[in-house]
């Protein structure tokens, strides 16, 4: 199981650090008031220690709430930075992706650069015999020559790879395009508002962002539902979870194949509608996660990757972004040696989320 180490952010000290401060404070003032009730403290004592005791909890409100705020912001920061992080990690990958078809359409240019010199001399060998037969020259002698050049420059085999390398430079460039959208996506800055989404089309452009970490282990099946509604959500961060959920599955596949030496394994992707939720399915041939830790694989700050390994997203994260922030739930099936599934339910309306 792969999953990045999280260390606690000052922020989340500080507001931890505050609620147990309001909770001591806020119960030592009622245990001296039930006290001074008890032995018979006046009304005017009583009603002076409850005012203080609300001043007390208004004062620590204020300073959660502030806390909060600025958690907030550092988190809504954090998973901006995870993704650019993400991104940096695999932009190894994304660059060969690019690279490849960079190289043949190179290749591909000086192919054509070569043979239009070649087509340029049969063009004036053919402009010389058309004046040549407009004169009443000698046409057999022009024929022959023309001829003969068609034979220097190969022309049949020209006539059909100049056609060839022109489908495989649109080809590399249709493929670059879409690498390059896709990352324009997939690092555009998160968006605070709820959208209708076509989560098809965003898991389509997480695979692509992944795809050099899962191609030379894994063959990906996708079953996508054509008619999935779209879905209101936070698509930048749930691309996220889903990008974290890829690489974890393409690292598992590693994992698994590095030590038996097999061929690839599987990455599989399915949505379907349920009733007024939607759900994906990533599923994985993996290693799978042993049963003793299924339960843990969600908590906070539960890793069982070296430090300084992944894409910075743990499944925790993972866990508050499609639960808390969507209303929704995400769940796992595993099998030790055979692979993993996660479960991701979403509502569709927001409004519907409970």
């Amino acid at each position: 199981m792969d999953q990045q180490e999280q260390e606690p952010t000052m922020h989340e000290a500080e507001l931890q650090a505050l609620i147990a401060a309001q909770e001591k404070t806020i119960q030592v003032l009622m245990d001296t008031v039930e006290r001074q009730s008890t032995a018979g403290a006046s009304s005017l004592e009583l009603l002076s220690q409850n005012l203080g005791l609300e001043r007390v909890v208004q004062h620590k409100t204020e300073a959660l709430q502030k806390a909060l705020r600025e958690l907030q912001q550092t988190q809504a920061q954090l998973l901006q930075a995870s993704k650019l992080e993400s991104v940096g990690l695999l932009a190894a990958g994304i660059a060969h992706e690019i690279n490849t078809p960079a190289q043949f359409i190179g290749s591909n240019i000086d192919f054509l650069d070569e043979a239009f010199a070649d087509v340029q001399r049969l063009l004036a060998a053919v402009t010389e015999q058309l004046q040549a037969v407009r004169g009443g020259g000698d046409v057999s002698r022009f024929g022959d020559a023309l001829s003969g050049l068609m034979d220097e420059i190969d022309w049949p085999y020209l006539r059909e790879e100049i056609p060839a390398a022109i489908r495989q430079s649109k080809e590399g460039v249709r493929r670059i395009s879409t690498i390059v959208q896709a990352m324009k996506e997939f690092s555009h800055p998160s968006s605070k508002e709820m959208v209708k989404t076509n989560l098809n089309k965003l898991l389509e452009t997480t695979v692509i962002v992944a795809s050099n970490e899962w191609k030379y282990v894994a063959e990906m099946e996708t079953d996508l539902d054509p008619e999935l509604p779209q879905t209101e959500c936070l698509a930048a961060e749930l691309g996220q979870v889903f990008l974290n959920i890829l690489v974890n599955a393409a690292h598992a596949l590693t994992s698994k194949i590095g030590a038996s030496g097999g061929k690839k394994g599987r990455i599989g992707i399915v949505t379907r509608r349920r009733g007024d939720q939607v759900e994906i399915r990533i599923s994985d041939s993996g290693t799978g996660i042993p049963e003793e830790i299924r339960a843990r694989v969600f908590d906070p700050f539960f890793t069982t990757k070296a430090v300084g390994k992944g894409t910075g997203q743990g499944l925790a994260i993972a866990h508050d972004v499609v639960t808390r922030k969507h209303g929704g739930a995400l769940n796992l099936e595993s099998q030790t040696g055979e692979g993993t599934t996660f479960i991701i339910s979403l509502p569709i309306e927001q409004g519907e989320a409970g």
